[in-house]
């Protein structure tokens, strides 16, 4: 076989290979009777008929590619905090009363980040009773402690099938009491760490204003945190449509957790314009954790203009937030000169808390004459 030959059959394998769907490999497991399945009849049928059918607890799992960013989803048992992180996400007890999960995306202690993090997320469902009870979320290098339980592998696993099955859950956290939402959270974790359309379109549909107000909360936290632009743009528009204070609420918190530059616009803009006095007090606070000249910006703007005191006073404390070199000297200018004496007391009282020099030295100046 001559060169040409040989570079178009390794041109042919490769394409093949990249048509094979995510979760061709089972995971790392210790503690489990591990089976492999197919679900190429589609997942959603694969799923229920294993939940129809099986007599004992049981977990089914699988895999599909990860969001851009996303570099280690670890149970919260894992590490002891962000300084003990180094690198490796360890083993993960699927069998243990904590189903929260820890991420990771910056250069673990003692290292660089790896140029390829994890690829895939695993996605399993804990079923008993005829029923899944719980879904749990983790990053494709951790091994997995099924507790002695089996664990039912599912291979050829497409990105939108796995959004539509979890979109249900997801949805039950408006529907149900504590099983539902529970479920909800974990059904949602998985939609928003899915790099797939599928995931952003099924997210936006949380958020519409004709679902329950508890799922357009949680939706928003995901669309700031794991969605980029497209997670902006929806967040843009609650902040704008959406009638409920709580929900608009919430909306500020994922705008401060977004890595899109113009959140912080969308924030500033909450901050001037929002209706709810709560909502603007909230906007400067989460703004403030951002810090930055934009931030102190509004905050001095609210202070000067906003016409509810309760407003004011948010944005006192919220310059009480931004770094000491920053907001002291802010907080000296609005003790000096602003003409409302309770705005003007409480600059006094979080400059009093800062242990600042600053601070003292304008004490004693006051106190002086």
């Amino acid at each position: 076989m001559n060169r040409s030959k040989h570079h178009v059959l390794a041109m042919g394998m490769l394409a093949l290979l990249a048509a094979i769907p995510a979760g061709a490999q089972a995971p790392r497991t210790v503690n489990t009777k591990l089976e492999t399945r197919s679900a190429t009849a589609g997942l959603e049928r694969t799923v229920q008929g294993i939940v129809a059918s099986q007599s004992s607890p049981a977990w089914i799992g699988y895999a599909v590619p990860m969001i851009a960013s996303q570099r280690e989803i670890c149970c919260s048992n894992s590490y002891r905090g962000d300084a003990d992180w180094d690198g490796g996400c360890g083993r993960c007890r699927l069998e243990h009363t904590n189903d929260g999960v820890t991420m990771h995306s910056g250069a673990p202690k003692g290292g660089a980040v790896p140029l390829e993090g994890s690829r895939n997320i695993l996605v399993l469902f804990r079923v008993e009773e005829k029923r899944v009870s719980r879904i749990r979320t983790f990053s494709d290098d951790c091994e997995l402690d099924a507790g002695g339980l089996a664990l039912i592998w599912l291979t050829d696993v497409r990105p939108a099938e796995s959004v539509a099955l979890l979109a249900p859950y997801a949805r039950a956290g408006g529907e149900e009491a504590e099983h539902g939402d529970r479920l909800s959270h974990q059904a949602l974790a998985a939609i928003a760490l899915t790099s797939d359309a599928s995931a952003d379109r099924a997210l936006e549909s949380f958020a519409a204003p004709s679902q329950p107000e508890r799922l357009r909360e949680q939706t928003s936290f995901w669309l700031g945190a794991a969605r980029g632009k497209p997670g902006y743009e929806a967040l843009k528009r609650m902040a704008r449509e959406d009638s409920s204070e709580r929900v608009r609420d919430k909306v500020t918190f994922a705008l401060s957790v977004s890595r899109e530059p113009e959140a912080v616009e969308e924030m500033v803009r909450m901050a001037k314009m929002d209706s709810s006095s709560h909502v603007r007090g909230q906007a400067l606070f989460w703004l403030a954790q951002k810090a930055g000249n934009k931030a102190g910006a509004a905050i001095r703007d609210a202070i000067e203009n906003d016409p509810e005191a309760e407003v004011k006073k948010h944005a006192v404390f919220a310059l009480s937030q931004l770094p000491k070199d920053e907001g002291v000297p802010l907080l000296i200018q609005v003790a000096r000169t602003n003409q409302n004496a309770s705005v003007r007391k409480q600059a006094m009282f979080w400059l009093g808390q800062s242990n600042d020099p600053r601070a003292l030295a304008f004490f004693e100046d006051v106190l002086a004459h």
